[in-house]
């Protein structure tokens, strides 16, 4: 998800979408992308990754144009995350092969990471680093680690298990505004500084989607969006418009609302 201030985000999804996504509210739908399609992601350029049931990736534009596809469905296995933060590295994990496929932005595949030549066995989460390396969740191990494009170990945190009881077992790896957040939708977040020193622990329990936008942690559940600031004990939570639910997944981005519902994608836009 792109960079945008907190104040943006809050006049976006705490003021407008509590108005039911009608078309007076300032939001409407805007293009519906029909099919088979069990998970997505959005850069910061609009372009949407869809990924189907047959493990297949495609690219398509903000208008819904086929832009790329890669179809190298059986080498690795499912598909089980993307970052796709740098529009020109997209990251695959395979979480079954403990591999990462990095991609073109073209969808051309530019390096592959096993990393079980590192001696990590049991990954649970990947995601870009800010200076363009790879975040590793070592569960075996209980560290962070910094993995380089040739497959160098360039940093680790110190083990978890020193500080957390239970250890979480991460979904998600977040990088952004000098901080790294591991998920744990049973546990909540955990928060490290760049150089794998823990911070903090959040109990955020149960949220689905869970994103981070300049230290604002960002989540839902069935019935509400929630948002929580560091800076800020206080968990917002508001209702979720009727016309996004029941969604599968849901994603936030600057004037726009993604939704994946059963039948496919649709999404809303700012009014002009």
């Amino acid at each position: 998800m792109s960079k945008f201030t907190a104040k943006m985000f809050f006049i976006l999804l705490f003021c407008s979408l509590t108005a039911h996504a009608q078309p007076d509210s300032g939001f409407s739908l805007n293009l519906a992308v029909k099919g088979d399609i069990v998970d997505f992601s959005v850069d910061n350029l609009g372009n949407i990754y869809l990924i189907n049931s047959g493990n297949g990736l495609k690219k398509v534009s903000a208008r819904g144009d086929s832009l790329a596809v890669y179809n190298d469905v059986k080498r690795y296995g499912r598909i089980y995350s993307m970052d796709v933060t740098n529009p020109l590295k997209i990251l695959l994990f395979y979480r079954e092969f403990a591999t990462i496929v990095m991609l073109d932005r073209f969808l051309n595949i530019v390096n592959t990471i096993d990393l079980r030549k590192l001696n990590i066995f049991q990954a649970k989460a990947i995601g870009l680093a800010y200076d363009n390396n790879v975040w590793v969740y070592d569960e075996l191990e209980g560290k962070i680690k910094k993995i380089a494009d040739d497959g160098s170990l360039v940093d680790a945190s110190t083990d978890i298990r020193q500080f957390a009881d239970p250890v979480p077992e991460p979904d998600i790896i977040a990088d952004q505004s000098g901080l790294v957040y591991l998920y744990d939708s049973a546990r909540g977040a955990y928060i490290f500084d760049y150089y794998g020193a823990f911070q903090k622990h959040i109990p955020l329990i149960g949220w689905l989607d869970f994103n981070v936008i300049e230290k604002n942690l960002l989540g839902r559940n069935q019935q509400y969006f929630f948002r929580y600031q560091l800076n800020d004990p206080e968990v917002q939570r508001r209702t979720i418009p009727p016309a996004y639910l029941p969604s599968l997944k849901i994603i936030i981005m600057p004037s726009t609302v993604y939704t994946l519902k059963q039948g496919g994608l649709e999404i809303y836009s700012q009014n002009k």
